[in-house]
């Protein structure tokens, strides 16, 4: 499943589907390959233990301009075909509960997050394959009605690090990728040279497939059924680059998924195999167009997770400063 250097180097012409298929097996055998298991401590922070204070300081070196980009969609009150669950969002003070003066007004916000309609980081605790967390946790055993006791969102606390956008489209000179439509490691290591920036160790990548814009200029589609993704190629690449936070303008699965019997794969190796959170539903329009004027696809992202003790995960409005 890992390419070649020679495949890397020389990279195939650019597809359109969701393959080639991937076997059970040949899924297992690659989870293990990617598997980090055991190797931090703490464990339930996973890859976010590769940032350390250096990481820190070469991100914050990045910044030259103090462009400032968040990378939320906004708060998604609307139902449709890409958000079965809409977020709440109602007034509970419109200057008449409390004593006149100051008037005051408040409002109520709530989220099922874990879907397609909010920008939200998906902690440890949230996938489990084969019935295990990362670490080998036994998800039964530390997951019940009262939230994790391993891998939940408290526990990551904020990160700062580099972060690199992966601007398919920009790469490509085509305004989207297709839904549906897989990123390979052969791509990824094209997107670099056409971007002339390299992915490193303790990064965060941010895949844009353009996804945004397409729904604005086309309309909303139910991206459970075909989103433009990674396929599990691209992971032991990503493995082997040593980064520490994965995300994009879609939830980093290719779908429909490649492989047999695994809905969302990529969850399973970078979640669960790897201890890598996940970024997803960004908005990242406005960070490629802040990139090309710049001429660099490299910044220091900021992302602050809200402090939920026991949470599988957390809306968020990740920073890019360039």
């Amino acid at each position: 499943m890992s390419p070649s250097s020679e495949d890397a180097a020389n990279p195939a012409p650019t597809g359109v589907g969701n393959g080639p298929a991937v076997s059970r097996r040949e899924f297992d055998a690659l989870f293990e390959a990617v598997r980090t298991w055991g190797r931090w401590s703490p464990a339930d922070r996973g890859a976010w233990n590769r940032v350390t204070a250096d990481h820190v300081r070469r991100a914050a070196a990045r910044v030259r301009t103090g462009t400032v980009v968040p990378l939320a969609l906004p708060w998604n009150t609307r139902p449709g075909p890409d958000n079965r669950k809409p977020a709440l969002h109602h007034m509970t003070d419109l200057g008449d509960v409390e004593a006149p003066e100051p008037s005051t007004h408040k409002d109520f916000i709530a989220a099922d997050y874990h879907g397609k309609g909010t920008t939200h980081l998906d902690a440890l605790c949230h996938i489990a394959y084969r019935g295990q967390l990362y670490d080998g946790r036994t998800a039964h055993e530390v997951v019940d009605a009262a939230g994790a006791r391993f891998g939940a969102v408290s526990t990551l606390g904020p990160l700062v690090t580099r972060g690199v956008l992966l601007d398919l489209p920009a790469a490509l000179g085509i305004p989207w990728l297709e839904p549906g439509r897989a990123v390979h490691a052969r791509d990824i290591v094209a997107a670099e040279t056409a971007l002339d920036v390299t992915i490193g160790e303790g990064d965060a990548v941010l895949l844009r497939s353009g996804q945004v814009r397409r729904r604005e200029e086309l309309g909303a589609w139910d991206p459970d059924t075909a989103s433009a993704g990674f396929h599990v190629d691209a992971l032991p690449l990503l493995a082997e680059r040593g980064i520490a936070l994965l995300g994009g303008d879609g939830d980093s699965d290719v779908r429909p998924s490649p492989v047999d019997g695994v809905h969302s794969p990529v969850h399973a190796l970078a979640v669960a195999a790897m201890g890598m959170p996940l970024l997803d539903n960004l908005d990242l329009e406005a960070l490629s167009a802040a990139t090309a004027r710049a001429g660099r696809y490299d910044f220091m992202l900021v992302v602050a997770p809200l402090n939920v003790p026991g949470g599988t995960g957390s809306p968020v409005n990740p920073v890019a400063v360039l």
